[in-house]
């Protein structure tokens, strides 16, 4: 679905141009977001900032195609998530700190610089 997301950020109009099927494509989408999100709360509980800022991060890193964001995602959320919680069970010698508590101190402090950083624009 990479190329048709990249045909899709351009514009529904765009898209349709390029011979997307905007509606499928916005229906496999969210079913596909649907799907991993779920599986990813079943496996790994609801660790709310993950899901949030790892996207943005990866964006900032490889920039906005999504050929190489999805991948550069799905591996840097697993990263994150494995960073926080080495940080949690070493910074609080000998309890721990919850996954949860680790990753909301790295993606608030993130997720804030990016809104205040992007101008909100009028709808």
């Amino acid at each position: 679905m990479a190329r048709g997301l990249d045909a899709l950020a351009l514009g529904d109009d765009i898209a349709r141009g390029l011979g997307r099927n905007v509606a499928l494509l916005r229906a496999m989408g969210a079913l596909g977001a649907i799907v991993l999100t779920g599986a990813a709360v079943a496996a790994a509980g609801p660790i709310a900032f993950t899901g949030l800022a790892v996207p943005h991060i990866a964006r900032a890193l490889v920039g906005p195609g999504h050929r190489q964001l999805l991948p550069m995602a799905a591996l840097l959320g697993p990263v994150m998530l494995l960073l926080a919680d080495v940080l949690g069970r070493v910074v609080v010698r000998p309890s721990e700190v919850p996954v949860a508590v680790m990753t909301a101190l790295a993606g608030v402090p993130f997720l804030i610089v990016l809104v205040r950083r992007k101008a909100v624009a009028a709808v």
